[in-house]
């Protein structure tokens, strides 16, 4: 056998240990794991998961050699228990935090092989969560990140300044085109900014894309022509990959001004496509249905900043869906708050991502999420328009009265008092922080 595929034989192969100092931050992505596990050598078996993700398996074999893994293996860069005994060793399940360092060579610059990197094998452990990831800017620049951002989006909307109004169309499947048509006349005239399909149809047998696009734009030209402000359509393309470009085309086409992608079923990469695809050049909002059996286990798949914050914005969402903290699903406050960041935050020379937190919303939340996200994000609402006792008009017209009241620094029981809509919402559901709903405290 040749001398060049002789692996070593110590169970700490220095290869595959290393000081941070001493590797080249351009060359790797840095991933950071909570791992939990009954053994006697965390060390070792934070060496294992390295050599698992990158060049190794349970065996070695004779040409994984250390010259290999020099070059394409993970680096075990940091690796603590927690809490960080020193002088005893506790039996039975132990927490652990560990940074890995993956070489760029391994998979250059495409997501799918990356996550395949550094949550691949591994994710089926059973108790290793990833919770984040830093990106070295070379990395970065392979991506396009947001096309429009923020500033473009108010561009086509003609609003600066307050939250925008995104409306989903209830109910989520099964309206016919033209019954779709209807409501989204009602709620455009009610003052929405954005109507975006629910995630739940695409092109469907009973409503085409074609055909609802058709509907759609024709009731957005009737709402601008009674209120003189327009409404972006956010249409659903996802698919396979092929007819994810076709339905995108076929929307545009028919005048659609936004496209939507369940990112996490569709795949990143499809955000990608779409924003870089030269035939079309329209916003692009992603949604994070499948999120909850990726991101809210405690103890496997990835933090929730990363699936519905840092991707969707490296790939090139303009708008990212995902849910608040006070509606109807159970996320907590602190990691909305860092899907936020993650959208918002200075990253590189990518525009930021608007936030559209939903999921439960109504006119009476409106306080307390500009409270906490500001102006510079989206108000998505489904039920708390179209279940308003007075009709889906009314309910859009109370939402807006609800953030118009928040600009102007009106309390909205005062607000409610002087508009029947808002007054409506509120009595239905009542105001942040005072009722309970699907026994979460709103």
């Amino acid at each position: 056998m040749s001398d060049t595929c002789v692996p070593s034989t110590s169970i700490y192969r220095r290869h595959l240990y290393a000081i941070p100092e001493n590797l080249n931050r351009d060359d790797f992505i840095f991933a950071k794991y909570i791992v939990g596990a009954e053994t006697k050598d965390y060390l070792k078996l934070a060496g294992e998961i390295a050599v698992e993700q990158t060049t190794g398996t349970w065996e070695k074999v004779p040409c994984e050699t250390d010259s290999l893994v020099d070059i394409h293996g993970g680096k075990v860069v940091s690796a603590f228990e927690i809490p960080d005994y020193t002088f005893r060793q506790p039996d039975g399940e132990r927490i652990f935090f560990m940074e890995i360092a993956y070489p760029i060579v391994n998979y250059t610059y495409n997501i799918p092989m990356m996550l395949s990197s550094v949550l691949g094998n591994i994710s089926m452990l059973g108790t290793l969560k990833l919770v984040d990831l830093d990106f070295p800017s070379g990395w970065m620049d392979s991506f396009p990140g947001p096309q429009f951002g923020p500033e473009g989006i108010r561009k086509l909307l003609n609003v600066q300044d307050r939250p925008l109004i995104n409306n989903m169309i209830k109910p989520c499947a099964g309206c016919s085109p033209e019954t779709t048509a209807d409501l989204f006349y009602e709620v455009a005239c009610g003052g929405v900014d954005i109507i975006k399909d629910d995630e739940l149809i695409a092109n469907a047998p009973y409503s085409s894309i074609r055909d609802r696009v058709k509907a759609c734009m024709a009731a957005e030209k009737r709402a601008f022509e009674e209120t003189g402000e327009h409404t972006l359509y956010t249409v659903n393309i996802t698919d396979s990959p092929t007819q994810m470009i076709e339905n995108a085309k076929a929307a545009v086409e028919g005048g659609a001004t936004s496209l939507l992608i369940n990112h996490l079923t569709a795949g990143f990469s499809m955000i990608q496509e779409i924003a870089q695809h030269p035939d079309i050049n329209v916003p692009i909002m992603s949604h994070p249905n499948f999120v909850g059996a990726i991101s809210w286990p405690e103890m496997s798949g990835m933090s929730a900043h990363l699936s519905l914050g840092k991707f969707p914005r490296l790939c090139g969402a303009d708008i990212a869906v995902y849910p608040a903290a006070h509606g109807k699903i159970p996320h907590n406050l602190e990691s909305y708050i860092k899907v936020a960041l993650n959208l918002q935050e200075p990253l590189k020379d990518k525009k930021a991502t608007m936030p559209l937190a939903g999921g439960g919303v109504h006119p009476g939340m409106v306080k307390l999420l500009m409270g906490e996200l500001g102006n510079e994000q989206v108000l998505g609402l489904g039920a708390g328009v179209h279940a308003h006792p007075m009709g889906p008009r009314a309910g859009a017209m109370a939402m807006r009265q609800a953030v118009d009241a928040v600009m102007e620094g009106t309390d909205l029981k005062e607000a409610a008092n002087e508009h029947k809509e808002l007054k409506a919402a509120i009595d239905r559901w009542g105001i942040a922080g005072e009722k309970e709903i699907f026994g979460i405290k709103q």
